[in-house]
């Protein structure tokens, strides 16, 4: 099955993705010659229409791409909520991206987003480079199509509006809190993969470690569970600790299982917090202290900026912070 897009053909045949399409919809509007290129590069790339291109000259319903780093996050299905929720007030289909494949790079699954046609994109991954970000620019920019960074940021430029909390105060506030219990050796557990929201947690972090005089402690691993429970196994054998902060909550959990396989008592020991307030922290033995990041909200306020951007509504903040709060529960003294 031929896997050519609209964008692979407007590129083959040197024309705008608005000169394909009405090369398919409305061939009386292209010049013939055009056209004729037009088709050929079309039975040569095996290009077959999608609905969006066939429908666009009639299409009346709006239609938002969300781009979600995988689908097995806690954090992700509860953003969605928040997104959906919104979506179905104003009667929006959603077209559901999923960046977590080794087949399809996130260029091309951006270029098929263009090729959709939609009305707006909310980017909800937290792994963001200076050249997704000019991508992500391009894209507004040349195709003018409105997009939103969810529970993402990129911190040197508000190009892009974007909807999160303030994950540096966030990674402060919480180390404090186990500094005040009087701990020495905290940890922060974050990941080997590079995310922007996981640097500034860092960032927060290291910020109260340094105003403590305490030396700074940053263990990476990984998000699976598979492999992290192996690292902490190892890590932890020939490390001082006595408390653990971790980028997500199920990072956090797993370390806590863990510790109690090695008879460490929590949280007399090791005091734990996490990063996300999950469902999965409630449902912990010990139940686990976190930062409570209102995930669903972030979705629903991400999805309503995207409304009033793709309405053409005045945005007076480009960049929104919404408040985060700390919950003490068992894992902490």
């Amino acid at each position: 099955m031929s896997k050519a897009t609209i964008y692979d053909v407007a590129g083959a045949a040197r024309v705008s993705l608005a000169t394909v399409s009405r090369a398919i919809n409305n061939p009386e509007k292209v010049k013939p010659e055009t056209r004729e290129r037009v088709l050929r590069v079309i039975q040569e790339l095996g290009y077959k229409p999608n609905a969006f291109a066939k429908g666009l000259a009639s299409r009346k319903s709006t239609t938002v791409a969300v781009v979600v780093p995988d689908m097995s996050r806690a954090s992700i299905a509860e953003m969605m909520n928040g997104i959906a929720d919104i979506a179905r007030v104003y009667k929006y289909s959603i077209l559901l991206y999923v960046l977590e494949s080794e087949d399809t790079p996130e260029e091309d699954i951006l270029k098929e987003i263009i090729a959709a046609q939609v009305d707006g994109i909310l980017y909800l991954n937290d792994e963001i480079t200076e050249k997704q970000y000019e991508f992500l620019k391009q894209i507004k920019d040349s195709y003018q199509i409105p997009i939103v960074l969810t529970n993402t940021i990129y911190p040197e430029s508000d190009d892009i509006p974007s909807v999160s909390i303030d994950y540096k105060q966030a990674g402060y506030e919480i180390t404090k809190k186990l500094i005040d219990e009087g701990r020495k050796n905290i940890y922060m557990v974050s990941t080997v993969r590079k995310y922007m929201v996981n640097d500034l947690k860092e960032a927060g972090y290291l910020q109260a470690i340094e105003e403590a005089k305490l030396e700074p402690k940053i263990m990476r691993t990984s998000g699976r569970i598979s492999i992290n429970t192996e690292h902490f196994n190892e890590y932890f054998k020939g490390h001082r600790v006595d408390g653990v902060i971790a980028v997500r909550d199920s990072i956090a959990i797993s370390f806590m299982n863990v510790a109690r396989d090695n008879e460490v008592k929590i949280p007399d020991e090791i005091g734990v917090c996490g990063f996300q307030n999950t469902k999965y922290a409630m449902l912990a033995r010990p139940q686990l202290s976190c930062v409570d990041v209102p995930i669903y909200d972030l979705g629903a306020v991400g999805m309503r900026l995207l409304t009033k951007l793709m309405n053409n509504e005045e945005v007076v903040e480009k960049v929104v912070k919404l408040p985060h709060s700390i919950v003490l529960r068992k894992t902490t003294l």
